[in-house]
Formats: C-alpha cells, sequence, structure tokens
C-alpha cells in the first residue's frame, strides 16, 4: 500500500470517525476504490490504528470538560468511572453475543469464519448506514421538542452501551451517531451526551486494538509472515494514526459546532445520501 493511500484512508477515518457518519464504512468504501482488501488482518489492524490515533483527537479535544466534569473529585470520578465500566460491559456483552451469532449460524458454512468477512459487504454496510440515518433524523427532531436533563444516570448508560454493541460488528452503523442519538432519546443534555459517548470511546478503543493485533499474530502465523514483514506493517499504521489524529481534532470541532446548533439531524440526512451512493456502487459491483 502506497503513502498517499495511507493518507486518503487516514484523512477519511480521522474526520469520519468523529463525525455521526460512520468512519468504517467511508474507509471501506476508500478501500474499495483504491482496490484494497478491508477485510485482511493488515487492513484490520491500520483500521484500528486509525482508530487510535482519532483516540487521542478525543483525549486533546475534551480533556478540558472532561477534567472539569469527570475529575473535579473523587465523587465526580467514581460516578463517571461506574457508568463507564456499565456501559462498556454492555458493550462487550452485546457484541460478543452478535458476533457469536453470525460467526456460528451466519457463517456456519464458512471455514474459520470470521465476523470481519462482512466488513467488505457494501449492501450491508449502505443498510447500516440507512439505519443509523433514520436514528440521527429522528433524535434530532426529538431533542428540539424534549426537555433534556443535565445528567447521565444508570439507565441511560445500559442503554448506550448496549446500543454501542451492535455497532461493533456492523460497518456504516455508526458508532457516535448511534450512541449520541441514544442519548438524546433518553432525554440526556446534548454536550453530556457527547462527552459520554467519545468517553466510551476511549475507553473501548484499547481492547479492540489489542484484539486485531492478537488476529495479525494469528494470521502471521498461519502464513508464515515474517518479523521484518510484521513491522513493516507497524510503519505505515503509524503514520496513518498522526494524520487521523489531526483530521479527527478538525472534525470534532464541527460535530461540537453542528450540535450546540440543533443541527444533529443534519448529519441522519448525509447516511442516507451516504447509503444510496454505497448501494449504487455495490449494484456496480464494487
Amino acid at each position: 500500500m502506497s503513502i498517499i493511500q495511507i493518507i486518503i484512508l487516514a484523512v477519511v477515518q480521522g474526520a469520519a470517525e468523529l463525525l455521526p457518519i460512520s468512519s468504517s464504512a467511508h474507509v471501506i468504501v476508500a478501500e474499495k476504490l483504491m482496490h484494497i482488501d478491508p477485510s485482511s488482518p493488515e487492513m484490520t489492524l491500520l483500521l484500528v490504528m486509525l482508530h487510535t490515533g482519532t483516540m487521542f483527537s478525543c483525549i486533546f479535544y475534551f480533556w478540558k470538560s472532561w477534567k472539569a466534569h469527570y475529575f473535579s473529585s473523587g465523587k465526580a470520578i467514581w460516578n463517571i468511572s461506574k457508568l463507564v465500566i456499565v456501559a462498556t460491559a454492555c458493550t462487550g456483552i452485546t457484541g460478543i453475543a452478535i458476533k457469536y451469532l453470525i460467526e456460528n449460524f451466519a457463517l456456519r458454512n464458512v471455514p474459520h469464519a470470521e465476523v470481519e468477512l462482512l466488513f467488505g459487504n457494501l449492501f450491508l454496510i449502505a443498510t447500516a448506514l440507512a439505519a443509523v440515518g433514520v436514528l440521527i433524523v429522528y433524535a434530532g427532531y426529538y431533542e428540539k421538542k424534549s426537555n433534556p436533563v443535565s445528567t447521565l444516570d444508570l439507565r441511560s448508560s445500559i442503554w448506550i452501551g448496549l446500543i454501542q454493541g451492535i455497532c461493533l460488528p456492523f460497518r456504516g452503523f455508526s458508532r457516535s451517531g448511534a450512541t449520541i442519538s441514544t442519548g438524546l432519546l433518553l432525554d440526556v443534555d446534548k454536550i453530556k451526551a457527547e462527552e459520554f459517548s467519545f468517553a466510551l470511546a476511549v475507553a473501548i478503543t484499547p481492547p479492540v486494538l489489542v484484539h486485531s493485533v492478537l488476529r495479525l499474530l494469528n494470521a502471521r502465523a498461519a502464513t508464515g509472515l515474517h518479523s521484518t514483514d510484521l513491522m513493516a506493517l507497524f510503519y505505515p499504521s503509524m503514520m496513518g494514526m498522526l494524520f487521523s489524529f489531526i483530521s479527527g481534532i478538525l472534525a470534532l470541532r464541527l460535530l461540537s459546532s453542528l450540535l450546540e446548533k440543533n443541527r444533529w439531524h443534519y448529519f441522519g440526512f448525509y447516511c442516507l445520501f451516504a447509503s444510496g451512493i454505497v448501494f449504487m456502487l455495490h449494484h456496480l459491483g464494487f
């Protein structure tokens, strides 16, 4: 893979990951257009490293507000830790359950089936984009008519965690779009929903990264990939992480601006438009 291809993927990832429009869907479509296999272990690793770049974008962008809201006292730290742990546990349970069902039922006739085999399926990506688009549009209009509270509670964190779990195996179902929309539908203040959504993103990225590295190492053992080849895969991934960090910062500025101006539903309309484009690419045989 060339340097230009890595930069393109990194910029697309950084912008789309932190906007509620599904980074995975955009990156996979970009890979398809550049004739790169998005289901390969190498591409899975690159994608997660790009996610790592955007994780650092979240930390950099939200640190001041997280420090004020989440780390102002021992009680505040305990409250947010409890909510993040509960939501992340719900995400893990849901994601693992869906992964098991897909691999043991939907892909039962496929040798060595992994849910990652579906990541390049444009029909599924388009369907997921359409679904999250409808959710975002509905949540955006609902939030305008509701009277949101200013705090998160255990119930809302459970629901947000469960919905986040659905996003993991389905590329196109935007994680930030789904979790923030769920918060809005539960009458959580939009700024609190945004901060919590990206706090969960920071919490869930490390285990996903470990999973992808282990998958790559297993592929190395099966195919005889040498250590020098393995290191060659990490170097471009690190460069991609830097570019995704930069584009992620810019994307977060745009997201916060539109969310504060009650224009959340704009992202839903974009997802519906993007879904149509992906459907078209699917029918064209990409």
